[in-house]
């Protein structure tokens, strides 16, 4: 690499850069050490029952003498549907014991509850019930993280705040796991609640008082805590995530063809015989177009889903809807290949979201123009719930 090629390096610099290369085999090392049932190989530790941990390192700096390492823990498994991804912040004096702490955070806040998953410890029945279906889960959940002030005392379990909420975010997969991160320094706070790695917006409520209490002044002050829920059926759902991303990279690329209904009606039809699923091929042709909308548009969305099924309209979660988060992934990684506007365009315009914040700013802005106001408001300025939809096929289920 070039980077290691520079000429008139001071001696410091060029030694920092040459021992760049050591940071993961430092964690994998204390991790090693810390996870006594693995055994590293290959770059990764291999954990009994199928389970890998692998490590990814992320920042890196130093300020005043103190050594800063950002660690990404990566723990994948054949039953998940995406692996579980838990990024640590650890700092010391030298990068060994920079490691050595981020190694300590990860077994605390996410491995403990993982671990206890494999041995049925302790566990917390959640029973879920959605859209007439039904599904039992064990939530593994003990060990709190915390640095600040607060350290005294008792530590308060996060996850208590939310457990009444949970059920209404669990859906079909054999897995899900929960990460609730806390910070505050002075008036600054954070409140971030992700499930399988998607931030759930309405959970972040249910801290905001616990946080405000907070005394951190003159300090920084963080807690987090992760949650693992494991349904005690195997996983039922008949396609996989691969699937459902090809099917909306398909759509994603077709969708900029289509103008007019005969011409989505084979975008349709071609889509059903990709994914080889009705109800999964109207899922993928409906939020591919709404998802594009909230990605580029910039408007604040809530957590829901809403079924329509006659004059009824069904509240149901985004996690809850195995494709939803797939389509998004879709997505993103199309967004990321910077395609022309136009072609964004065309296909944010077919979306519902589109069409009703356009005629909602539009409104807002001639009523301020009437007022006598400047007409500024757009679609950031706008909070929606949720996404509603509406599946024509008899007897649809959401997996």
């Amino acid at each position: 690499m070039a980077l290691f090629k520079k000429k008139n390096q001071p001696e410091e610099t060029k030694a920092a850069v040459e021992k760049e290369i050591d940071y993961k085999e430092l964690v994998l090392a204390a991790l090693d050490k810390k996870l006594e049932k693995g055994n590293l190989y290959d770059g990764c530790i291999i954990m009994p029952r199928g389970f890998t941990v692998d490590v990814r390192i992320g920042r890196v700096d130093e300020k005043e003498d103190v050594k800063l390492l950002q660690v990404v823990f990566v723990i994948g498994h054949d039953d998940f549907d995406e692996p579980i991804i838990d990024p640590v912040d650890a700092q010391g004096k030298s990068f060994e014991e920079a490691a050595k702490m981020a190694v300590e955070i990860f077994y605390g806040s996410l491995w403990h509850p993982m671990d206890q998953a494999l041995s049925k410890k302790s566990p917390v029945h959640i029973p879920v019930t959605y859209l007439q279906q039904h599904y039992e889960f064990d939530m593994y959940a003990q060990s709190i993280v915390r640095i600040g002030a607060q350290e005294k005392g008792q530590p308060t379990m996060l996850v208590n705040f939310i457990l009444n909420e949970m059920p209404k975010y669990l859906g079909s997969k054999k897995y899900y796991w929960l990460r609730i991160y806390l910070a505050k320094h002075k008036d600054r706070a954070i409140i971030e609640v992700r499930i399988n790695g998607s931030v759930c917006v309405e959970l972040s409520k249910f801290f905001a008082d616990y946080v405000k209490a907070w005394d951190a002044e003159n300090t920084f002050m963080c807690e987090k805590q992760c949650a693992v829920f494991v349904q005690r059926e195997d996983d039922q759902c008949p396609f996989t995530k691969e699937t459902v991303m090809k099917g909306a990279k398909y759509t994603l690329g077709k969708l900029v063809e289509v103008k007019n209904q005969e011409e989505y009606q084979v975008l349709c039809n071609e889509l059903e015989e990709i994914v080889g699923d009705k109800d999964l091929a109207a899922e993928i042709r409906i939020f591919v177009p709404e998802v594009m909308a909230k990605l580029t548009l910039g408007y604040q969305e809530g957590d829901s889903l809403f079924l329509i099924e006659g004059d009824n309209k069904i509240e149901f979660k985004k996690t809850q809807l195995r494709s939803y988060f797939y389509i998004q992934q879709a997505a993103i990684e199309f967004l990321s290949q910077q395609p022309p506007q136009q072609v964004v365009q065309s296909i944010v315009a077919k979306s519902v979201a589109f069409r009703e914040l356009k005629n909602i700013v539009q409104s807002a802005n001639q009523k301020a123009i009437d007022e006598g106001k400047e007409a500024n408001f757009t679609p950031q300025d706008m909070y929606v719930p949720g996404t509603a939809y509406k599946v024509g096929t008899e007897g649809y289920k959401a997996w």
